[in-house]
């Protein structure tokens, strides 16, 4: 276990940075790139030990990704892998994959390490069943997933929560099956798998909710990966905690399943500006400031704190610099993370001096102005150790962050940027 010591800015820092390709958008160019018969490229893509998770699972498939160059027989040529498909700890790689594989021929079975063994999955046996689909989980409906050996036919799925993945796996199988099919759920969910599926002529966007999958083949394709804008975050609320920094960030992802948090920031008092500067596959890319102001506590609850999912931990973070007391409701799935985010959520709060009191669907972080020199263990969790380094913005004092490695889950490097970030003028 590696241990990372940051200590707060010495100045109010301003800067312009280029963040590394997108997580979630990387698994989807692979995959997709995986399922097409041909070449395709991926440019830019995200550099996290679970991107690398599903290009080793596409391995297994038959599938080659080599620097970027992804060549595959197509998925009705997968092979069978012959023994289980380790996703290591991306339970987007497990998800998505668990729709893409569900018209195969043979059965194969998703497993990965320990902490995604705990993740829950029985949320995709319904939305997969209502396309013939064959999937199973363990008795407690956490990994290992088995699907496959079912030929799948287009109907109606109602997804009874607003999750991009679910969403997703379901349009990944979906584009196999005998007929159209039409998926929807509540709001608040990322849509770059259907925006990419409509640029292929393989969707339509029917409302704000509802979209129609037509089946077909995925065509081979040159994907252009945006900056990671849940990386973008961590440096957004730098930013903000310190009034007077300035943090730009280029040419990112600006779905609008992805601007949840950016509100928030809004809502407590940052100065937030966005620019469009084009698109990838009709999703949208651009620019984005974030300076810091004195900050407002806020409500976060319903569909902002399903789009706002993986930053949940920072509003925390916030919510202890901020004036008056910040709720998260709503978030029940927080639980189910790589650790149980409610908790340790919490714990990393009260581990630098800061008031916060958990609830079954969220919780409630007092706002002091600051947090206090302390010691934070990152309960395997990547997000909770990048949290805590934001953390440090004003404290204080120095953060000590124990487990600081599981950062390169998802930003390697992540420490040494937030310094370069610092020292900037």
């Amino acid at each position: 276990m590696s241990e990372v010591v940051v200590s707060p800015p010495e100045h109010v820092f301003r800067a312009a940075i280029n963040l590394p390709g997108d997580k979630s958008l990387s698994h989807r160019a692979l995959i997709l790139a995986g399922m097409a018969e041909g070449e395709s490229r991926v440019a830019n893509l995200g550099p996290g030990e679970d991107v690398a998770a599903t290009a080793a699972v596409l391995a297994q498939l038959g599938v080659g990704v080599d620097d970027g160059v992804v060549r595959s027989p197509g998925v009705r040529a997968w092979r069978d892998p012959g023994g289980p498909l380790d996703c290591g700890n991306s339970g987007t790689t497990m998800r998505l994959l668990a729709g893409a594989l569900a018209a195969q021929p043979f059965r194969v079975t998703l497993d990965g390490d320990a902490s995604l063994r705990n993740r829950p999955m029985r949320r995709l046996i319904g939305p997969l069943a209502g396309l013939g689909a064959n999937v199973e989980t363990s008795p407690t409906g956490t990994p290992p997933i088995t699907t496959g050996d079912r030929a799948l036919a287009g109907s109606e799925i109602e997804v009874p929560i607003a999750s991009a993945q679910v969403r997703s796996a379901v349009a990944l199988a979906a584009i196999q099956a005998e007929g159209e099919s039409i998926v929807d759920s509540p709001p608040g969910f990322r849509d770059h798998t259907e925006r990419w599926l409509g640029a292929f002529g393989l969707g339509e966007r029917l409302s704000a909710t509802r979209f129609r999958v037509t089946p077909g083949a995925v065509p081979p394709a040159q994907y252009v990966i945006p900056g990671d804008t849940s990386s973008a975050a961590y440096l957004w609320a730098s930013a903000a905690i310190v009034p007077g920094a300035r943090v730009e960030t280029l040419g990112i992802s600006l779905n609008p399943g992805r601007l949840g948090f950016l509100q928030v920031l809004e809502a407590m008092g940052a100065r937030v500006e966005a620019e469009v500067t084009g698109a990838v596959l009709d999703d949208l890319v651009g620019d984005v400031i974030v300076e810091g102001r004195s900050l407002q506590a806020t409500k976060v609850e319903g569909p902002l704190a399903s789009a706002t999912i993986d930053e949940l931990p920072l509003v925390a973070v916030l919510g202890a610099y901020a004036e008056g007391i910040t709720v998260v409701a709503d978030a029940a799935d927080l639980a189910g993370k790589e650790s149980d985010r409610i908790g340790s959520t919490v714990e990393m709060i009260r581990a630098l001096g800061g008031g916060a009191e958990p609830a079954p669907d969220g919780f409630s972080v007092v706002g002091t102005g600051f947090l206090e020199s302390g010691t934070v263990h990152a309960a395997g969790d990547h997000r909770i150790a990048m949290c805590a380094a934001v953390a440090a913005s004003g404290a204080t004092g120095p953060v000590r962050i124990e487990g600081a490695e599981t950062a390169a889950v998802s930003w390697p490097g992540f420490f040494e940027e937030m310094e370069h970030v610092w020292s900037s003028r």
